[in-house]
This record gives structure tokens, C-alpha cells and sequence, in this order.
């Protein structure tokens, strides 16, 4: 089969910044727990734009940076868990709004595992000649689910959107094997459920042992399907939960040559949009060379997971 690969991000954040300060007015709270629990110092509220706003800036961004055409583009896929609108998808809004003809589009509802499982099916369809250029974009207005009365998770959240254009690679092995799955019994430790409109619930604790022991080695199996050892890892880009889980899990890979993205100290957890937010930010920064394997490795709602290990565009 063609080989693929990510060849342009994008990412959108609404204007809005609501700081600690402000949460400290709505809940009892203070800026000091909330960094010493989570990380998080800001995050990105949006008020009048929608999913299908959000998804469409960071799209539109993406697409332009990779010099492709509209018709170019065979695929539309948006990951997402907060999209008010069912049909038609969020995918086929953001194709009709950047003028993108006769793509297959749909939205991909897989939590916080979203964007990543959305790029391996993608990938999977851009190597069997399915489409010959994909669109694959994370965005989530959590803000919608926010309960803004609990404070153990009105302070996670955030609004944003990133996307990547996936191409074949010309030879190159771009994207690596997907490695992902879920474990339905914990499905209750990240929700979304019950009559519209949903609120989010986590059983944080529960979140955090999951993820600082049973992901490692599951990040690790995904270096090792794509031919790398963590210490040849030019960066990693976890979901951007907590910045505990984040560095806890980083600190037990070994990726000690790598950068890490901890975008979540600005941005909160954005769910499906945290990944490509966070990639399109790095390379936009020149922060990781063009080439360099960059592990992707998501998890959360389901509780599912899904990674692979990408050359950054």
C-alpha cells in the first residue's frame, strides 16, 4: 500500500481567556489549587462560536498551509463529543463551508481518543487509495458541558480546534501503526450521558491511576510498532488532560531527547481538539524539526486510547 502522511496542521482558539481569577468567582477556588492539581492557568472560552466554527477555522488554516485545492480533498472527519448539531455532521458543515465537493465527511465520536482515531482511519484510507487527501480535525466547545458549579471539573475545561491535512507521503513512512482500543468496564470514569444537555463528570482519581500506569506501556508498544525506542522521540503530544498526568506519564516512557507538549498549562483540556491544538502550536514554533517522529498517544472517555507515531510536518 501507499505510504501517508501528515502534511499541515492548523488550529483555532477562540479570543476569550478565562483565567483561575475568574473561576475563583463562579466557584471556591483559588489559582493556587488549581495549578498544584492540574496545571492548568488559562483556558480558551468561546461564546458565539460553534463547534462547526471552531472546526472550520483550524480546517481552513490547515488546508491553506498545505498549498492543496478543495477538490483535493476526499475525506472530511471531525472528532468530537460536544457537537450540539447531529445532521448533517460537523464534517460536512466545515466542507461546505471551505467548498470542498463530493468528500465523504462524518464526525468521529471516540472522547479525548478522538483526533487520533480519526487519523488512523484517515490514514488507513488514504493508504488503501480511498481518498487521496484527508482532512482530520479536533474540536470541542467543552464549555457547552462545562457544570460551572463543581470546581473538581469546571477548571479542566476548554474550547479550541486543531486539524491536519493527511497526503500520501511519496515513500516516506509518515504515519506510523495505530495502536488503540478501550475498556469499556471503566466506561463511568469520563462521561457524557443522560438527556441533552450533558454535563461532564470524571472520577478523577480513578483517571489518574489509568493513566499513569496502564498507558505507559501501551505508548511504549506504539514506538515499538513504528520502529522507534522513546529515546529517539523528537517530542510527545499526550492528551492534554493534567499536567500531573502528563509529566507522570512522560517521566515513566524515557523520552528524555523529546519535547513535551504541555499545552494545557494555556488551554485547559479541549478533548479531541487537545492533540492537533497542541502539534500545530509546536511546529508553528519550529519547536520540533520537520521529519523528527513525534508520539501522538490520546485517552480518556470509554476509557479509550489511541496513538501512533507521526514524522511532524
Amino acid at each position: 500500500m501507499p505510504l501517508a502522511r501528515i502534511a499541515a496542521l492548523g488550529h483555532h482558539q477562540p479570543k476569550h481567556v478565562m483565567t483561575n481569577d475568574d473561576l475563583s468567582v463562579l466557584v471556591d477556588t483559588t489559582d493556587e489549587w488549581i495549578r498544584q492539581r492540574t496545571g492548568i492557568a488559562t483556558r480558551h472560552i468561546a461564546h458565539a462560536e460553534s463547534v462547526t466554527d471552531l472546526a472550520a477555522q483550524a480546517a481552513a488554516k490547515a488546508l491553506a498551509s498545505s498549498g492543496l485545492a478543495p477538490e483535493d480533498v476526499g475525506m472530511v472527519v471531525v472528532a468530537t463529543c460536544s457537537a450540539i448539531d447531529r445532521c448533517p455532521s460537523i464534517a460536512a458543515q466545515v466542507a461546505g463551508r471551505l467548498g470542498i465537493p463530493a468528500a465523504v465527511a462524518f464526525d468521529l465520536n471516540n472522547g479525548c481518543a478522538g483526533f487520533t482515531t480519526a487519523l488512523a482511519t484517515a490514514d488507513h484510507a488514504v493508504r488503501a487509495g480511498a481518498a487521496g487527501a484527508a482532512l482530520v480535525i479536533g474540536a470541542e466547545k467543552m464549555s457547552d458541558l462545562t457544570d460551572w458549579t463543581d470546581r473538581s471539573t469546571c477548571v479542566l475545561l476548554g474550547d479550541g480546534a486543531g486539524a491536519a491535512v493527511i497526503t500520501g507521503s511519496g515513500g516516506l513512512d509518515g504515519i506510523g501503526p495505530v495502536v488503540w482500543g478501550s475498556d469499556p468496564t471503566r466506561g463511568h470514569a469520563v462521561r457524557l450521558s443522560g438527556d441533552w444537555h450533558p454535563l461532564f463528570r470524571q472520577e478523577g482519581r480513578e483517571v489518574y491511576r489509568w493513566a499513569t500506569t496502564e498507558l505507559v506501556g501501551l505508548a511504549r508498544l506504539t514506538c515499538e510498532r513504528a520502529g522507534v525506542t522513546p529515546a529517539e522521540l523528537g517530542a510527545v503530544v499526550t492528551h492534554q488532560a493534567n499536567l500531573r498526568i502528563i509529566d507522570a506519564l512522560v517521566g515513566k516512557l524515557g523520552a528524555t531527547n523529546a519535547v513535551i507538549a504541555r499545552d494545557v498549562v494555556d488551554s485547559g483540556n479541549t478533548s479531541a481538539a487537545s492533540i492537533p491544538l497542541a502539534l500545530s502550536k509546536l511546529a508553528e514554533l519550529g519547536e520540533v524539526e520537520p521529519g523528527a517522529p513525534v508520539l501522538l498517544f490520546s485517552f480518556g472517555g470509554g476509557l479509550s486510547w489511541a496513538g501512533q507515531v507521526v514524522a511532524c510536518p
